[in-house]
């Protein structure tokens, strides 16, 4: 064990970790947004809006993300960065780049997951909320708006709280596309020292670290949001 790599490195390391959250809480943010769409459309009677959600959510859960990655960057972003002329638009800068693509497939990955668990806490709705709103008049979009999907995140909290985990966990896999998040550093790290136990043991602790302030936080909002189950 050398101590001396990580406290010698820890600027390299605090931007790795820098990286992996903002890389996340992106994703996270862009994967919440679709899966608000996509479970209400995957709980519709209307054949045409629920196929396209459970074919989407079938699709980003059957197949592992890293494979979702590599089909994103090395697919479609070298696919594209190799039409004639597409070097000279303005669309260059963003397609070179390894981390939108990146952001791109972690946003589905997630939306299709959390989709899911929006959907089952749609479904767990009790029957009387939705007629308490009907009976005073609420259209459907006041419905879902005020009543179903804030009662349904509710509900929610404790599986998405895993799921916000294990995109961070699953964030890992961000360095084999070349963006230097915290694995990438301790990949990095262990290439420059020939040492690979300490950086992937520094990389643990604030992965571990970064997972403890989580739960605590969804257990506050837990205790806060779904007390009234309790009663």
């Amino acid at each position: 064990m050398r101590w001396d790599i990580l406290t010698d490195n820890y600027q390299k390391l605090l931007e790795g970790t820098w990286t992996t959250l903002w890389m996340v809480a992106l994703s996270l943010a862009i994967g919440l947004v679709i899966a608000l769409f996509t479970a209400v459309m995957s709980t519709s009677k209307n054949p045409l809006m629920r196929w396209p959600a459970e074919t989407f959510s079938y699709l980003f859960r059957g197949t592992p993300m890293i494979v979702q990655l590599y089909i994103f960057y090395y697919g479609f972003g070298i696919v594209l960065g190799s039409i004639e002329g597409i070097q000279d638009s303005f669309l260059w800068p963003v397609i070179r780049l390894s981390w939108p693509w990146a952001i791109l497939a972690m946003s589905l990955n997630n939306a299709a997951y959390t989709c899911e668990i929006l959907r089952g806490g749609i479904q767990a709705m009790p029957h009387g909320e939705v007629e308490a709103a009907k009976a005073v008049g609420m259209s459907r979009g006041q419905m879902l708006r005020r009543i179903i999907l804030p009662s349904a995140f509710r509900r929610s909290l404790p599986a998405y709280g895993n799921e916000v985990i294990y995109m961070l966990h699953g964030s890992a896999v961000l360095s084999w596309v070349a963006v230097t998040d915290l694995t990438g550093v301790a990949r990095r790290l262990r290439d420059d020292y020939y040492e690979s136990t300490t950086p992937f043991i520094g990389a643990t602790l604030i992965y571990l670290t970064i997972t403890v302030c989580i739960v605590l936080l969804f257990k506050q909002l837990e205790k806060r949001y779904l007390s009234y189950l309790q009663r």
